[in-house]
């Protein structure tokens, strides 16, 4: 049995107050749908500045009435310091998702980029800290790396970052490890690594890729590639991610100080391969996209290449990813097809 299994088994029978900050979000949502399953109290917060109302719809239809009453929703912003106070009152876990994510939304607005997700990350500290939460796991994000050409990713080396949403979550974790060391707080840093899955928004301008393409191949649309397609991600359904967020949250390797952990699968897939995967998916499913990939120029800020070594997060907190980058494309995708099919 692993330490994932064990945790799953022992939550039921202890529940704990845990608040989910963006819980209307991607990843966010997909945590409150697993916590109430489990039998917790959940507290959340959004301000729907990225996040979907639908979501909370879809997670209170999946988990049912008598489960959805253990969750108490907060509308606000985490740049008010109040609202993230009130929000922390009593809870014991906080994991903080709320930020604005997107290089390229942050290259052409760094300044509301850097108010969210420097100004409420430290809202979100100082009340978690007056709070006496037992611990604090925020997302924090592969972008840290920078321009650093090694791989795998391993946490203590970096590089210089490229764009300002990069710049924002290295903040976010001297933050943490400021508070670690002045205020004996437990803070735990979770640098997520293209994470997917269902509820990924896949409209936007700044959509991720893998909802992005999805959506555009069931609409017969252009598929665009930045660059060759030969840059490559190490792309982490979500189920591995909410795994690594539980875990870390409740770890008891130390009652205090900052740990910073890959939350990914340790391989590499270029964007021809991933174009590949989706089309493959969807043909299971009975769409047929024909188009080949239009090709364009590079985006500005990405990197090249990205994988992570998740030896740490193994040793550590005993992570271990149980879906691969082809499974969880072929998990996904019924829930796009659905998506798709009723919002068009």
């Amino acid at each position: 049995m692993t330490p994932f299994d064990i945790l799953l088994r022992n939550l039921p029978e202890n529940p704990k107050i845990w608040l989910i900050t963006g819980v209307a979000g991607f990843i966010g949502s997909n945590l409150l749908e697993t916590l109430l399953k489990l039998g917790q109290q959940v507290i959340g917060l959004d301000n729907f500045a990225t996040g979907h109302r639908r979501n909370l719809d879809e997670v209170q239809r999946l988990v049912g009435e008598e489960q959805w009453q253990r969750f108490v929703f907060i509308e606000g912003d985490i740049r008010n310091l109040s609202v993230c106070q009130e929000a922390c009152k009593g809870v014991d876990y906080v994991l903080h998702q709320a930020a604005l994510g997107s290089v390229p939304r942050s290259i052409a607005d760094p300044i509301t980029t850097n108010d969210v997700n420097i100004s409420g990350f430290l809202n979100m500290l100082v009340a978690a800290r007056d709070a006496g939460v037992k611990s604090f796991t925020y997302a924090a994000s592969s972008s840290t790396y920078g321009d650093h050409p090694g791989l795998p990713k391993v946490e203590d080396v970096i590089g210089k970052p490229l764009s300002p949403y990069a710049v924002t979550k290295y903040v976010n974790e001297m933050y943490a490890d400021v508070f670690s060391r002045a205020y004996g707080f437990k803070a735990i840093g979770l640098r997520y690594f293209n994470v997917f899955g269902k509820r990924q928004d896949p409209s936007g301008a700044y959509a991720a890729v893998i909802p992005k393409w999805t959506a555009a191949m069931i609409g017969g649309d252009d598929v665009f590639i930045n660059g060759d397609g030969e840059t490559s991600r190490d792309f982490c359904f979500i189920d591995n991610t909410v795994q690594a967020n539980l875990l870390a949250a409740t770890s008891d390797i130390t009652s205090t100080g900052n740990q910073v952990y890959n939350v990914a699968v340790g391989g590499r897939t270029d964007l021809n391969q991933l174009f590949s995967a989706i089309k493959d998916s969807l043909a299971s499913n009975g769409i047929n996209y024909t188009k080949t990939p239009v090709y364009r120029d590079f985006r500005a800020g990405d990197v090249r290449h990205s994988q992570a070594d998740i030896s740490k997060a193994a040793r550590l907190l005993g992570y271990e990813p149980r879906v691969d980058i082809n499974n969880g494309v072929s998990q996904a995708m019924p829930w796009y097809i659905s998506f798709f099919m009723t919002t068009k």
